[in-house]
């Protein structure tokens, strides 16, 4: 076939043909050249799955395809989908009733992968849904909400209607954003770009750590034809520095003769796509020497390091602090003390979608348009750079693609950013996967010594922590991990004596940032092992032992805060206590026959603080009422697939009285919804939840005043019309008749919440969050103990919500946390400079996550809107520690460095035997 010759073949039932160079990626021939962007690119490796397709009837991955191959074939992608496959309807349907789409970006090759194995075998089993859509990852769902869509395909109904007035607060209706993402058209960062735009490639170090001398920038631009412009620090109209704290604000856009982590950038090559896209950066006139580098705690630590607030200056960056009584004393005369060090590695956020955005300049404003968690930091930090206002600059987040902490910070922002000011043109940026896994931020390995003492009646007398973060070459969020551990590394128990102290350590590794519990996951790691250990030593079920010592509504934490009305750690518990029995005798029941494999039951506990630790943390909302008696949402907070959209949407309605089917939501762009503050630390239900509320609540009052009408009145709002019906008389409002406001509407509320706390004392002692959430989690496990491999077998999850909002949503929350502890215990461990990919960087596939179930406690909290809570980063935080504890039970040895790989659990085995 000769280059570029019409290469015919049927799309989504079309017979279409294009001229393009054979050789081509059918996966950007799809998206570039056809614009059908519903078919995502994960990682242009075959590993992801997002991008499946089906060729003649078969799910493909068209990242592998040339698009000569497909010359004469049928192929459907998922915009074709219901048209091409009347199964596929239904399948949409009822991946909408599930709550089988989270973020969206895998949904697409989900759902065609799924329509493959159904034209096939229109009822399968389960065992054959996960054959099926094994090739496909999931990073938020945690899968069971797919499989459960597959299997009900033929008993889906329709769309729901949605519920009434003051109704919507407790049903399980539909994620209102839902649509989108069933039928592909949801745009994330790397869709729907300008065909003018440029495009930008960063080039990046290639050693941990490394001085470089820029070359002749200027002739490299001449010899390569389509090289628009080079830009470097000095390029930088702006502070050539960024973060998400402003005291820690420590990393360069480019790098200035010194890079402190390998993939660090220094420079960028922006110009036409096709001809940028092909260079061979190996040629960038650059020079290296590389420099040693220290990338481990042991390597990094300087024990009498003092405490630093320039990152540069030293390894430690802050140390965080909790004591309360006297909790060496108390060892010393404890009746059992057990202890141990445990350890964690670098884990990777392994979203499926890799940054992208674009930046155009419009006038003397920027625009940038990215996935993002945290528009307006941001709209602050972009600002910074290129030395403007704040208000000069816009960002408009896309649907994100998976976040999990590490879309907090920046990544193609401030590149597209100044090249785009520079150039005045749109410039877009999209990282391969292996940029993406190279140089964004993971979780905090942690080191932690950790002892724990108790009375011989089981009580717990003392706690003593103490725990180094490897916080890699940047700040990022190491002092928010290093300020909440010692506020969680007790556990949701009463400790009476305890000390607490971190250390936030620089090293020359990829920086450390948020993800998912930021911190917590690796303390509850050594403390949920140690009260196992310690309820052995006494004889204590260990299940009774935490419930003894679960935090009651009256005993002070351990920052001496009472929390009062809303503490659901004891009803978590206690709602396991049936199925902890049931798992026990099951488990002896098979461990009475002879056999290699053993079966093993664990639990833990959790709690989390929603929001910032002892800082403000607004959210704003704004509600405007329509001359057509619509309703205006103005709503900031960034759906990452968690449900904000619909959760908030809501608590909203059912404050102001209204149905949930008149509300228009205008999603966050900083130049039309108010701050909503960043997605992270389970704060949007509870903070901007709570904003929405009051929002609600302000307007209801508005028209209420209006109608003259008693607090009980009831709204109908109609087209044009509002009725407020109370004490048997109509009040009719003309809304076509009042006056309108600057934004159009003829009645309007804006509202902020920042939920009540109190900055801690020397001793890390007052009131960091105004409510935290519990839960406690059962596992059921078995190990083969001459291979050391894991089987899970169900994992029964109470978490203590304060109200379920949604019940689905939470569920599908909890069963991704579920997904992601799995991988935290058993398999996920990042090296830096070494696999950069989904093939060896492995995640929990469908085959990997067990049933869950999941019991939604609604112990309320006084502040929350509704009595809401957070769940977002609770459901992942006793997973990991549950599977361990049951290993141990299953084994009797205890794995204190996780992952627990099978060769780390045989050789555990075989020191124990000897």
């Amino acid at each position: 076939m000769q280059d570029n010759a019409a290469i015919p073949f049927t799309l989504n039932g079309q017979k279409i043909a294009v001229a393009v160079p054979p050789e081509r990626r059918l996966s950007n021939v799809l998206r570039d050249d056809l614009g059908l962007s519903g078919t995502k690119v994960g990682c242009d490796a075959g590993d992801c799955g997002a991008c499946t397709i089906l060729l003649d009837g078969d799910a493909v991955c068209s990242c592998l395809m040339a698009v000569g191959q497909v010359s004469g074939r049928a192929l459907v992608t998922v915009e074709g989908l219901p048209a091409e496959n009347p199964v596929a309807a239904k399948l949409q349907q009822s991946f909408l009733r599930h709550g089988a789409a989270q973020c969206g970006i895998c949904t697409p090759g989900m759902l065609v992968a799924a329509t493959a194995l159904l034209e096939k075998d229109p009822t399968p089993d389960e065992t054959a849904v996960k054959d099926a859509l094994g090739g496909v990852l999931c990073r938020c769902t945690g899968y069971r909400k797919i499989i459960a869509a597959v299997l009900d395909v033929d008993t889906a109904r329709g769309a729901a209607e949605l519920p009434g007035a003051g109704a919507a607060v407790g049903a399980r209706i539909d994620r209102l954003d839902g649509q989108r993402k069933v039928s592909g058209t949801d745009l994330f960062g790397a869709d729907g770009h300008e065909t003018n735009a440029l495009l930008l490639r960063a080039i990046r170090a290639p050693y941990h750590h490394a001085r470089f001398t820029l070359g002749d920038l200027d002739a490299y631009a001449r010899t390569n034809p389509g090289i628009v412009r080079i830009f470097t620090a000095k390029d930088v109209p702006g502070e050539n520095c960024y973060g998400v704290i402003g005291p820690f604000a420590d990393q360069p856009v480019f790098a200035v003769n010194e890079t402190r982590f390998k993939g660090e950038a220094v420079a960028a090559i922006v110009g036409d796509p096709k001809i940028i896209e092909a260079l061979d950066l190996r040629h960038f006139p650059v020079s290296w020497e590389e420099l040693p580098a220290m990338l481990t705690l042991d390597a990094a630590l300087k024990p009498d390091a003092p405490l630093l607030h320039d990152a540069r200056a030293g390894n430690v960056l802050v140390r965080g602090w909790v004591k309360r009584g006297e909790a060496v004393d108390a060892l010393a005369t404890s009746d059992a003390v057990v202890e141990g060090l445990f350890e964690t590695g670098f884990v990777e956020h392994a979203y499926i979608e890799p940054e992208a955005g674009i930046a155009r300049r419009v006038g003397n404003r920027i625009e940038v348009q990215a996935c993002t968690q945290a528009p307006y930091m941001d709209r602050d930090d972009v600002a910074k750079i290129l030395g403007l206002k704040p208000e000069d600059v816009r960002i408009i987040p896309t649907a994100v693609g998976g976040g999990f902490g590490s879309k907090l910070d920046l990544s193609v922002q401030p590149f597209i950013a100044v090249a785009a000011w520079h150039l005045k043109q749109p410039v877009r940026m999209v990282y391969s996967r292996a940029e993406s896994i190279a140089t964004t931020t993971k979780r905090h390995p942690g080191s932690m010594l950790v002892k724990v003492g108790a009375s011989k009646d089981g009580a717990l007398t003392a706690i003593d922590f103490a725990g180094d973060f490897n916080t890699g070459a940047y700040a990022s969020w190491g002092p928010t991990v290093a300020n909440r551990v010692p506020v969680h590394a007790s556990g949701p128990y009463y400790v009476p004596h305890y000390r607490a102290k971190t250390r936030a350590v620089h090293t020359h590794a990829v920086p450390a940032g948020a993800f998912r519990g930021f911190g917590v996951p690796q303390a509850s790691i050594a403390q949920e092992q140690l009260f196992d250990m310690l309820a052995e030593k006494l004889g204590i079920d260990k299940l009774d032992f935490r419930l003894k010592n679960a935090l009651g509504p009256d005993q002070p934490t351990v920052t001496g805060q009472i929390l009062g009305a809303g503490t659901g750690i004891r009803a978590c518990f206690e709602a396991l206590k049936p199925h902890w029995d049931r798992a026990h005798r099951d488990a002896e029941a098979a461990n009475a026959q002879p056999s290699t494999i053993r079966r093993g039951v664990g639990v833990a506990g959790m709690w989390y603080g929603c929001g910032n630790t002892s800082l403000p943390n607004p959210s704003t909302i704004r509600l405007g009422l329509k001359p057509d008696g619509r309703l205006a949402l103005h709503q900031g907070a960034v759906d990452i697939g968690q449900g904000s959209n619909t959760v908030i949407t809501q608590l909203c309605a059912d404050a102001l009285g209204a149905p949930i089917d008149r509300f228009d939501l205008l999603s966050a762009d900083t130049d039309i919804t108010p701050d909503c503050g960043k997605t992270s630390a389970s704060r949007q239900t509870f903070v901007t939840g709570k904003a929405a509320t009051l929002a609600g609540a302000a307007l209801r009052q508005q028209i209420l005043r209006l109608a003259n009408a008693g607090q009980d009145a009831t709204l109908s709002f109609r087209d044009g019309q509002l009725l407020v019906v109370g004490n048997g008389i109509a009040h009719p409002i003309d809304l076509a008749g009042l006056a309108k406001d600057a934004r159009g509407y003829v009645l309007a509320a804006e509202e902020t919440f920042d939920p009540p706390t109190s900055p801690l004392d020397e001793n890390g002692q007052g009131n960091p969050y105004a409510l935290y959430g519990f839960g406690a989690h059962l596992v059921e496990l078995a190990v083969d103990t001459e291979l050391g491999t894991v089987q899970l077998i169900k994992i029964t999850a109470a978490h203590d919500v304060g109200r379920a909002v949604n019940p689905t949503l939470i569920e599908g929350q909890i069963e991704g946390g579920v997904a992601q502890g799995i991988g935290l215990a058993l398999m996920e461990e990042f090296h830096p400079g070494r696999g950069e990919n989904l093939h060896d960087y492995l995640i929990p596939t469908i085959g990997d996550v067990p049933p869950v179930e999941s019991i939604l406690i609604e112990d309320a909290s006084p502040v929350g809107p509704f009595g809401a809570k957070g769940i977002g980063e609770q459901a992942l935080i006793p997973t990991a520690p549950a599977i361990l504890n049951a290993i141990a039970d299953a084994t009797g040895v205890r794995i204190m460095r996780v992952p627990a790989t099978p060769d780390r659990i045989r050789t555990a085995i075989k020191e124990a035997a000897r």
